[in-house]
C-alpha cells in the first residue's frame, strides 16, 4: 500500500468540516427555543423583585395645584402616609402671624421663616399635633390657626405652638413652588451652586 497517496486524502477529511444538516439545524433551533422558553419563565420572578407601583408613589413627591383653593381655606393631602395642610393665608392672617412678638412664643420661629419667600399667603405644614400625634381642627382656637380637640394644644396661622402641651409648633415638610399656583411636596428647590469668585 502506498502512503504517499494516502495522506493528502486523510488531510482533505480532517481539515474540512461536514456539511450542515437538518438534524444540526434542529439542534439550534431547539437551544434558541429554550433559551428564549428560560427567560421567558424568569421574568416575572425577577420582576417580581422590583417596588410596586403604591410603593414608588408612596415616596414620591405630590404636586398641589393652588389655583382653586379659596384664600381662608385649608386643604388636606397626604404625602409619603402623613397628613399634608395646605393653608392659603388671608391678609389678616399673615400680618396677624407676622405681628407676633417672636420671643413669647413657645418655640420661638418668626412666620418668615415658616413660608416661602414670596409667598407668605401659602402655609404647608404637617398635620399632627406635636403633642401625640392627633389632627388639629383649621381656622379654630382664639389664634384661628389649629386647635387640636385631644389635649388642647393651639396653634396659630403659621402653624405655631401658642398654649397647650404640644413641645413644638407644627413641623414643614419639605416642598417648593413649581409655580405661583402649583405647590411640589416631597421636593425641596433646587439651589444653584455658588460660582467661586477669583481673588
Amino acid at each position: 500500500m502506498n502512503l504517499d497517496r494516502l495522506e493528502p486524502a486523510l488531510a482533505t477529511i480532517a481539515t474540512s468540516s461536514p456539511p450542515a444538516t437538518r438534524r444540526d439545524f434542529l439542534l439550534i433551533a431547539t437551544g434558541a427555543a429554550g433559551a428564549v422558553g428560560a427567560a421567558a419563565a424568569a421574568w416575572p420572578f425577577v420582576s417580581s423583585l422590583a417596588p410596586d407601583a403604591e410603593t414608588i408613589a408612596a415616596g414620591a413627591p405630590v404636586d398641589v395645584d393652588l389655583g382653586p383653593i379659596a384664600a381662608g381655606q385649608i386643604v388636606k393631602v397626604f404625602w409619603r402616609g402623613k397628613l399634608i395642610f395646605v393653608r392659603h393665608r388671608t391678609e389678616a392672617e399673615i400680618k396677624a402671624a407676622q405681628d407676633v412678638n417672636v420671643a413669647s412664643l413657645p418655640d420661638p420661629q418668626p412666620d418668615s421663616a415658616r413660608v416661602k419667600q414670596g409667598h407668605a399667603n401659602f402655609l404647608v405644614v404637617y398635620g399632627s399635633c406635636t403633642h401625640l400625634g392627633c389632627v388639629p381642627l383649621g381656622n379654630e382656637g382664639p389664634y384661628k390657626g389649629w386647635a387640636c380637640p385631644c389635649h388642647g394644644s393651639v396653634f396659630d396661622t403659621s402653624g405655631r405652638i401658642r398654649g397647650g402641651p404640644a413641645p413644638i409648633n407644627l413641623p414643614i415638610p419639605p416642598y417648593t413652588f413649581v409655580s405661583d399656583t402649583k405647590v411640589r411636596i416631597g421636593e425641596e428647590a433646587k439651589v444653584a451652586p455658588k460660582a467661586a469668585t477669583a481673588a
